[in-house]
């Protein structure tokens, strides 16, 4: 058994656990952002989990345009904490957006340009999932209604507006989450590689 038969498990746990914590500051960010129900069930989850850290974050971090920038702080420092881990394990590359991160090549700098392409990853992805959840349901069962789906309409409504601004449905079919969905895709193309390349540079 070689080094990989204990590094690989361990890369997972530790990929797994920091990525649902950033994901979790970052849904507080949007959701305040999109200044969703905040005695959502689902959203007091989120507050209480994520209020000590960014409790105290505040004390030094003001909030940019009215927004909570401590909660973008935390998710840098958590995201860049775990490829600092990664390579503390000797885990020599991941994927981020189906781009390889040389997570035992790169500087510390790129470390941090690995950890930016990351949360602008995660960041995408939650509309693209929102969207698409909210597609399922609309197929299952239309009209149906819970705090998780409140919330997931709440992601989801910024991203397909504009859109059904533009393109109104056809035929009673609306097209504006096939095309937010590709969208998004292509932003993530756009964005996310440029940042993996500097970061390998």
């Amino acid at each position: 058994m070689g080094s990989s038969y204990f590094t690989s498990p361990l890369t997972l746990i530790v990929t797994t656990l920091f990525d649902l914590y950033v994901l979790i500051v970052l849904l507080r960010f949007m959701l305040q952002l999109m200044r969703a129900d905040p005695h959502n069930s689902v959203s007091q989850f989120i507050i209480k989990s994520t209020s000590p850290p960014l409790r105290y974050l505040r004390r030094f971090i003001p909030s940019v345009f009215g927004q909570d920038a401590s909660a973008i702080v935390l998710c840098l420092i958590v995201t860049y904490a775990k490829f600092i881990l990664l390579r503390l394990l000797d885990t020599e590359v991941v994927h981020i957006n189906n781009t390889i991160a040389y997570v035992g090549g790169v500087s510390y700098l790129g470390l941090l340009i690995y950890s930016i392409a990351d949360m602008v990853s995660l960041f995408l992805n939650i509309f693209l999932i929102a969207i698409l959840i909210q597609v399922i349901l609309s197929w299952i069962n239309p009209g149906i209604y819970n705090p998780v789906i409140g919330l997931v309409n709440t992601l989801a409504t910024p991203a397909l507006r504009p859109i059904q601004k533009l393109i109104p449905p056809i035929g009673g079919i609306d097209l504006s989450p096939l095309f937010a969905m590709l969208m998004i895709m292509v932003a993530k193309m756009l964005i996310i590689s440029p940042l993996m390349n500097l970061a390998n540079q």
